[in-house]
Formats: C-alpha cells, structure tokens, sequence
C-alpha cells in the first residue's frame, strides 16, 4: 500500500547558477520565507497593539534575519565538527554559501539578537517578539517546501498508507531512496505543524493574552512537535541518551520555554509606548499650548 500511495519526487534540486553562485529549491524557499516573515512581524509590530515605529520594525527584523543566519550556521558547524566532514575550523560558522544550516540555530540565534538590539533600543520587547513568533513559524513553513522538494533531511521507510520517493539522481535523498525504499515526508509533518502551531497563535492572538505569551508559546510548542517528528528522521547524531541533537535542544527550549511562558502570564503588563494617533495629538496639543503662550506674552 506504501508504494501504491508514495509521492515520487523527481524535480532536480538545483535552479541554476547566477553568477557562479548556485541556487536551489531550498534557497529559494528560504528566501521567500524570510521576506514573508519580515513583512508579517513588521505589520503586527506595528499595529496599535504593540505601537512600533515600522522603520524600527525593520531594522529589528533585519537585525533577527542576520543574527539567525550566523546562528543557523553556528550551530550546524558545533554539530559537524570534525565528524567525518569537511568542517574542521570556527571560520566555518561564516562559510554560510557552502550549504549546511539548523533551523534551531536560526530561531535561537534571531531571537537572542533580537531580544538583545530590542532591549538596547529600549523597545517593548516582549511584544514584538510575539510579532517575532508569528514571523518565525511562517518563515518555517515557507521554507519546509524547498526541503521537500530538495530531499535534504532523510527519514526513516514510512510503514503508514503514505510515503515520499526522491528519484531525481541529483537529490540528495536520492541514494537514501534506493537504500531504503519510500519513506516518512518527516519535513512535511513538520510544515503541517508550523501551520497548525501558526494558526494556534493566531487564536492565541485574539484572546489578547500579555505580551510575551505568544512568544513563549511559540517555542514551547514547536520544540514539542520537533521533538516528536524526529523521532523519523535520520539526518542526525544522537549524542546522549539515544536523542538526536535536535531533540536535545527541543528539551533544552521546554525547559527553558516553560517557566518564560508563566513569567509573562503572571507578570504585570508594561504600559507600551503611545500609538501614532496619540502622538500626534499630543502634539498638537503642545502646539496649542506653545500659541496660547506666545499670544500672551505678546498680545492679538
């Protein structure tokens, strides 16, 4: 029944080059997920709920995109190290167009830079990493679709009514299609779950909950559907306690995610800074005052 119901892939991986530079599925995708993530965190920052200035969005959601790609690269390079590859250097952490990145990585290093230039600016920052979160999980799935397409992160033979078959020769799952015949489409459980976590979010968001909840939402849930979907995956080392390093860093953010989310549950909610409207009017305002002023001193 496997075979019968198997979704055979046979798109090749790779668009092209441009300028001798390579471009694939996976890079394509990832591209369109960062630009939708950016534009969505920037229209949430700064909606009235949150009130942030969105040139300062902008530059906050550049500053997470450049702070996840480092981390994205940082934590695949910790993962590889001398383990039979070609990475055997810290300057391999900026070698970012020679492929190789963890997602992990990417939402943990976006969202520590993020905090860190937020609380520097001295913005809200527990609101607009709620507008973060729902950037992250979009970012996520857009670029889940290049992963399938690509076959890049290998499973194990899928033994439900449902399967996927790389048979390009250029794909990377394609050798392990041969091996082991169809397997789980573990990547696309993993698309399915950043949509559903995506829309849990936005009812979340509907509720009104304090800032931060959103956030800390967000990991917690994700870290336990990835922590659960790699249990079908193959693509990598299981350091400690027969877990996969993703699954270690999935109980690493429970554990930290959890006590964060009842911080900002039974945390007082900070006053957030006036929307435009309200600036404006007080603007006006001090415009008035400032003529009532100058009339007085010196007469119609």
């Amino acid at each position: 029944m496997t075979d019968l119901l198997s979704i055979n892939i046979g798109i090749d991986p790779n668009l092209g080059r441009i300028f001798g530079l390579l471009i694939s599925w996976h890079g394509v995708f990832t591209a369109i997920g960062i630009i939708a993530g950016v534009w969505l965190a920037v229209a949430i920052a700064s909606s009235d709920r949150i009130r942030i200035d969105p040139d300062t969005a902008y530059t906050l959601g550049m500053i997470v995109v450049g702070c996840g790609i480092v981390g994205a690269r940082a934590l695949y390079v910790i993962e590889n190290y001398g383990d039979n590859t070609s990475i055997d250097s810290v300057v391999d952490i900026f070698r970012i167009t020679e492929g190789g990145i963890s997602i992990y990585g990417a939402i943990i290093g976006g969202a520590i830079g993020g905090w860190a230039w937020g609380l520097w600016k001295k913005l809200p920052c527990a609101a607009g990493a709620d507008a973060a979160a729902f950037a992250m999980l979009l970012g996520l799935a857009i670029g889940r679709i290049g992963d399938i397409i690509n076959g890049e992160h290998f499973a194990k033979a899928s033994d439900l009514p449902w399967a996927v078959a790389y048979t390009n020769p250029l794909s990377p799952g394609f050798e392990h299609f041969i091996s082991v015949g169809p397997t789980h489409p573990a990547v696309a459980y993993e698309l399915i779950g950043d949509l559903v976590i995506l829309g849990i979010l936005a009812l979340m968001w509907r509720m009104r909950p304090k800032s931060g909840v959103i956030f800390a939402s967000a990991f917690l849930l994700y870290a336990v559907m990835r922590f659960f979907v790699s249990f079908l995956r193959l693509d990598s080392e299981e350091p400690l306690l027969g877990l996969s390093t993703p699954q270690l860093a999935s109980v690493a953010v429970i554990i930290v995610a959890t006590p964060l989310l009842a911080f900002f549950a039974l945390r007082k909610e900070p006053e957030l800074p006036p929307s435009l409207a309200e600036q404006r009017a007080r603007n006006r305002d001090a415009i008035s005052r400032a003529e009532r002023r100058r009339r007085l001193h010196t007469g119609p």
